[in-house]
């Protein structure tokens, strides 16, 4: 035993008799005191664990998750009017949609969705979620010939925002996730929607001037902060997918040309929505929207080459970024709706993002672990007690569009039913997984601290030789 070890158990040995003998009466409890206790290893009341979580605990969220997910996201046409189940494919028409369930197979988030599934795949090497994605894409892309006969005006079939995308939401998160499938392995021929996608969003989606993705949406020449997740990892994984370095190019291109209107260098946060007529920018630091920005950079530098032009002024936005995320983390480990207004609620699905992402920027080494490993150890823990028995994410902020006031922000609903919550929780858990794989955190006199090497000691309190 380190003597450190050993002279704490000899003072709480003291202390336990010091303390039965001063008690003041048979059956009354002595007051612990600075002289009786060593105070500071007294247990806080937290509200979110404390602790570094096993891993058996991550899988257990992970596979809840899983369960829930598998459930209540069935593969199936049906249609409209009967709600006849649609199984030859030669018969699919304009009344033809999808079998209901909790959530949408070809939305954005279920691409992201997608995505949390083969991560965890990768991790774990359990493939039942990588199958998850594997047998929803592959259904996705059988279908998509039988409907390439229908028209762009009748816009409430199945796969019509897959086949005539009118916005990025349609394209890129979905977009990357298939790529990211075939790279990991699917042999099921995804190329037909990908190179769909692409067209859409390199061609089709409207731009500045200078090219940067924009909307007319609230207003001329928008600027959304959530269309460079829309956008950014698709170009990306193509560049990497294709073998053209023009996607890289254009990936770069956008993250530099947003951060440029967008990125507040004093607290080092990105305003939500910027419009080009507009002289004055109001700046409302939405939780989410900043999650898409960071987790874009984190994708894109994932597959950018080495040296390629920009990266390094992407890294340091990044690392710029993440310091800013830092400043704000509250207490409990989330958080805010809008991060820099402590009196707007905890938001889950931007908490699991920054897990996601800060936890991947420590595993690849662009921020150091010692640092910001303790924060993303709180922020999963917290992300994990919002994921219920039956595998629902609670917490989750619905869908939002662009707002000029707090209380727009501030009084958007939660719900369970919100698909944006599912994605992040399972690429935070697997990222989780990947940083206990590669690091070493440890609790010393009752804080967590990440060390550079495993730490052999049995005492709460240690020092290092």
């Amino acid at each position: 035993m380190k003597k450190s070890g050993l002279f704490l158990l000899l003072f709480v040995l003291v202390a336990g008799l010091t303390s039965c003998q001063s008690s003041g009466s048979a059956g009354e409890e002595a007051p612990l005191t600075d002289a009786n206790t060593p105070l500071h290893l007294l247990q806080p009341d937290y509200t979110t664990p404390y602790r570094v979580p096993e891993k058996r605990e991550i899988i257990d969220v992970l596979d809840r998750v899983y369960g829930y997910l598998s459930e209540v996201t069935p593969m199936g046409l049906v249609d409209r009017a009967s709600g006849a189940a649609v199984s030859d494919y030669a018969e699919i028409n304009e009344n033809t949609i999808f079998e209901k369930g909790d959530f949408r197979l070809t939305s954005y988030e279920w691409g992201v969705t997608y995505a949390g599934m083969l991560l965890a795949a990768e991790v774990t090497g359990d493939q039942r979620y990588a199958n998850y994605t594997y047998d929803r894409l592959k259904f996705l892309a059988e279908i998509q010939p039988y409907f390439l006969k229908l028209g762009e005006e009748h816009r409430s079939y199945a796969m019509h925002s897959v086949i005539h995308p009118g916005a990025l939401d349609d394209s890129g998160a979905l977009c990357a996730a298939m790529i990211k499938a075939k790279l990991a392995g699917q042999e099921d021929d995804l190329d037909a929607l990908i190179d769909n996608f692409m067209a859409y969003i390199s061609n089709g989606q409207f731009r500045l001037e200078d090219g940067t993705l924009a909307r007319n949406r609230p207003m001329r020449n928008s600027l959304w902060l959530d269309d460079l997740f829309m956008s950014v990892p698709a170009l990306a994984y193509m560049g990497h997918y294709s073998g053209d370095d023009a996607y890289f190019d254009d990936a770069v291109k956008q993250v530099l040309q947003f951060s440029g209107r967008m990125f507040n260098e004093s607290n080092q946060l990105f305003m939500h929505g910027w419009i080009q007529d507009m002289e004055e920018h109001p700046q409302f630091h939405w939780a989410r929207a900043n999650g898409w920005a960071v987790m874009t950079m984190v994708e894109l530098l994932e597959v950018l080459p080495e040296n390629y032009a920009g990266r390094a002024e992407v890294l340091a936005l990044l690392q710029k970024h993440i310091r800013g995320l830092a400043n704000h983390q509250g207490e409990d480990g989330f958080w805010h709706q809008l991060i820099d207004r402590n009196d707007s609620y905890l938001e889950t699905s931007a908490t699991a993002i920054y897990v996601y992402a800060i936890a991947r920027a420590i595993n690849r080494g662009y921020v150091d672990a010692q640092v910001y490993g303790p924060m993303v150890t709180l922020a999963w823990n917290a992300v994990a007690g919002q994921v219920n028995e039956k595998g629902q994410v609670e917490g989750t902020c619905v869908g939002t569009g662009m707002g000029f006031d707090p209380s727009f922000y501030y009084y958007r609903p939660i719900s369970v039913y919100a698909a944006h919550g599912y994605g992040p929780v399972l690429l935070a858990g697997a990222e989780m997984l990947a940083l206990l794989e590669q690091t070493h955190p440890r609790m010393n006199d009752s804080a967590i601290i990440f060390f550079p090497e495993a730490v052999q000691a049995d005492g709460p309190i240690f020092e290092l030789n």
